[in-house]
């Protein structure tokens, strides 16, 4: 089966036909000439020194959306500026009725897709496939990212040292970005990055864009991003970061605990290797200020999936990116396997790291010692090596390895190649993708079963058309340490082809800016043949309007093959057996844009024997830029001839932001499977760019005593840590 992935794959790559010898002629990269300074720039926001007014100048931006190659209600001008230890970008942001501007959010890595903002691109190898993304909408809110999957996604757990501000004028706003060269890894010796700007006016649905004003393209596809010329030598410095910290604070961990009081200092430094190297030592690694992850209903056999939110891992973490199309169901690397069991912390004794880029050459490696907690054998050491080779225009190939287990397991490795064919050209201008990977792994105690798994993906990932086919063979014996593999034992495939049309007139009342319609088939079958699940999802309504409200209606047939029986919820257990239900959906949501907007869902059907409802609500009030309350819920109410069963999950996040430098969060949840009540609340001020001050504290209520099962709402366990951090930089 590995021979045929293979082959499919190859014959793929030589049949995609490549770019007229024209094309890149006539789409040639629009540049922007830097200019130098030797003062310093006072980051306020409103770009008074006189090095701007002779700096060359983005003048104009293109319309992406609402029309595609029109021009910008409003005037976007974007300078940048280099000192001797910086890149300094200066934007202002014109506005016919700055009274109407969208902003709300203040707090550090705040989603500002629904705002207006201004987001950033370099490219600072200039290699067309990676890159950072920096952000800021017109109250100085910052976002930070690690461009990933070859432009397709952005990483946004990813944080650096930098500055913004901005301010408010009668034309509109601007803003002025500083990024230390020292939080940055980029090509030494290059004269040139790649560079692209992107403008957003929420009120009017309008995107606006420098290089590749396409809406096949994304802003993040470095590829297609436009060139920042002239860049002069900078001074690095010894290159060397050493941030210590120090945390203290309490906890009762049951109700009759006496206080348990506790202090750790941790360090974490970094060492460049040149300008496009980096390593990074962890001793005693601390991760107080990591948010907590949100509770979630799981209706289904298999673990959910968490994304990592811890510093340490997100440094670089687009470099371990492997493979194309793997999606959940296989991550050869899943950094949340090491210092975390069972969603409880593992002590970090230890932990290194090696990130870079050169000469097309992309690598990483990872490894870390946890230590022993309890009876359970946690301490061990672990790692992993990535390389990437950078090949034809916008491709490459690879392969990870990975080595040791959590518990400490003998013989623990995985090892497998991929490689990407990448094109956004692919008849002039569309993006075009095939992948192919392999992966193997072994441990003593796996000595049974095919310990393998490979596959491969065709993508045609554009605006009008999104078509997709992928395929995934899972060995039953495959089971990586290091890895999340939900799903073992399977051959896992496919297709997708999504029909995304902008009616160019309004249809009844309705002013559309695009619609969906969306048909996606899963097939799952066992090694040896017979089926055991599918789902077609299909979309015959799905369209969001020129308002940016949306409205959809989903067909969802689907079947489950059980070879033994699923305990669904307590006290509910499916038998095996052969089900085929079809589900439903209904979907509304209001434009993000709107000082209170909301989606509700409503999935409704059979499930298995019997039925479900599935009530879900998700909504944002927003006041003002100081105060904004989320929420979030989900009611179930599942039906079957076992039994009956209702599961609920809520949680509600009031942000204070103060500025973009303070913000208090307080996070409340409940569901009924715990049947308890948690708070995470967080308090984190940035005093410095490079100090922050955080003061967590976690409360959690039991609405059941454990012994009797009565009914009571009564204290279960607190904690209060506080974490100072500052890091020294030569």
């Amino acid at each position: 089966m590995e021979r045929t992935t293979m082959r499919v794959a190859l014959v793929a790559l030589m049949c995609a036909p490549r770019a007229a010898p024209g094309q890149a002629a006539r789409g040639a990269a629009p540049a922007l000439r830097v200019a130098t300074t030797r003062g310093d720039v006072r980051v306020d926001g409103r770009l008074t020194e006189p090095a701007w007014s002779v700096a060359d100048s983005i003048g104009g931006l293109t319309q992406v959306e609402p029309r595609e190659g029109g021009a910008p209600s409003a005037r976007t001008v974007v300078r940048v500026l280099f000192t001797r230890d910086a890149v300094v970008i200066g934007v202002r942001a014109d506005d016919p009725e700055p009274a109407r501007i969208v902003a709300y959010a203040r707090q550090r890595d705040a989603t500002l897709d629904a705002e207006d903002h201004v987001k950033i691109v370099l490219d600072t190898y200039r290699d067309g496939r990676s890159g950072y993304v920096f952000s800021v909408n017109p109250n100085g809110a910052r976002y930070d990212a690690l461009v990933t999957d070859q432009g397709a996604g952005e990483n946004a757990n990813w944080d650096a040292v930098w500055q913004a501000a901005t301010a408010r004028t009668p034309e509109g706003w601007s803003a002025e970005i500083l990024i230390p060269l020292k939080s940055l890894l980029f090509r030494p010796g290059r004269t040139e990055w790649g560079f692209n700007v992107q403008r957003r006016i929420q009120r009017l649905q309008e995107t606006d864009r420098w290089a590749s004003p396409e809406r096949d393209i994304k802003v993040t596809q470095t590829s297609r991003a436009g060139r920042l010329v002239d860049l002069p030598r900078v001074d690095l410095g010894v290159g060397l970061s050493v941030r210590p910290s120090v945390t203290g604070g309490g906890a009762h961990d049951t109700s009759r605990a006496p206080l348990r009081s506790s202090s750790r200092a941790s360090l974490d430094a970094t060492q460049r290797l040149g300008a496009n190297t980096l390593a990074s030592l962890t001793v005693n690694t601390d991760f107080a200020e990591t948010e907590v992850d949100a509770r979630r209903v799981n209706l289904t056999r298999f673990p959910l999936f968490f994304p990592e939110k811890r510093t340490f891992f997100l440094e670089g973490a687009d470099i371990f990116d492997f493979g194309l199309g793997l999606e959940e169901d296989v991550i050869p690397f899943f950094s949340r396997r090491i210092g975390l069991l069972a969603g409880e912390q593992v002590p970090i004794d230890v932990g290194a790291k090696v990130t870079g880029r050169a000469g097309g050459t992309n690598f990483g490696a990872l490894a870390v010692r946890t230590r022993q907690v309890d009876t359970l054998p946690t301490a061990a050491a672990m790692g992993v090596v990535r390389v990437k080779q950078n090949v034809l225009g916008e491709s490459s190939a690879g392969f990870i390895a990975t080595v040791g287990d959590p518990l400490g397991r003998r013989g623990s490795w995985l090892v497998g190649p991929d490689l990407t064919y990448s094109t956004s050209r692919f008849h002039g201008d569309r993006n075009f993708l095939v992948g192919v990977w392999g992966l193997a792994t072994g441990r003593a105690d796996l000595v049974r079963g095919d310990r393998t798994a490979a596959g491969f993906k065709v993508d045609y990932p554009n605006d009008l058309w999104d078509v997709a086919l992928s395929y995934k063979r899972i060995g039953d014996g495959f089971d990586p340490s290091l890895g999340f593999v939900p799903r073992p034992g399977v051959h896992v495939a496919s297709l997708a082809a999504n029909w995304q049309p902008r009616p160019r007139r309004p249809i009844g009342p309705l002013h559309i800016r695009q619609c969906f319609w969306e048909n996606e088939l899963s097939y799952v079958s066992g090694l040896t043949g017979g089926w055991q699940s599918y789902e077609y999802f299909m979309a015959p309504i799905n369209c969001r309007l020129e308002s940016g409200d949306r409205f959809e209606f989903n067909v969802v047939p689907r079947g489950e093959r059980l070879t033994e029986p699923f305990d669904v919820a307590d006290g509910v257990t499916i038998p095996a057996g052969t089900y085929h239900f079809p589900r439903f959906r209904l979907e509304g949501g209001l434009a993000a844009k709107r000082r209170l907007n909301a989606q509700a869902t409503w999935w409704f059907g059979r499930f298995y024997d019997g039925t479900l409802h599935q009530y879900e609500l998700t909504g944002a009030w927003k006041p003002s830029p100081l105060v904004i309350v989320e929420l979030t819920g989900e009611h179930d109410v599942g039906r079957l001839r076992e039994g009956r069963f209702t599961q609920d999950v809520a949680g509600t996040r009031v942000r204070l932001n103060v500025s973009p430098d303070l913000q208090l969060t307080s996070f409340l949840q409940y569901d009924t499977e715990s049947r308890a009540f948690g708070t995470n609340t967080r308090l984190r001020w940035t005093y410095s760019p490079l100090g922050e001050l955080f003061v967590v504290y976690d409360h959690n209520l039991r609405t059941r005593d454990p012994l009797t099962l009565r009914r009571e709402l009564a204290f279960a366990s607190n904690q209060l840590l506080v974490k100072a951090q500052y890091a020294f930089r030569y």
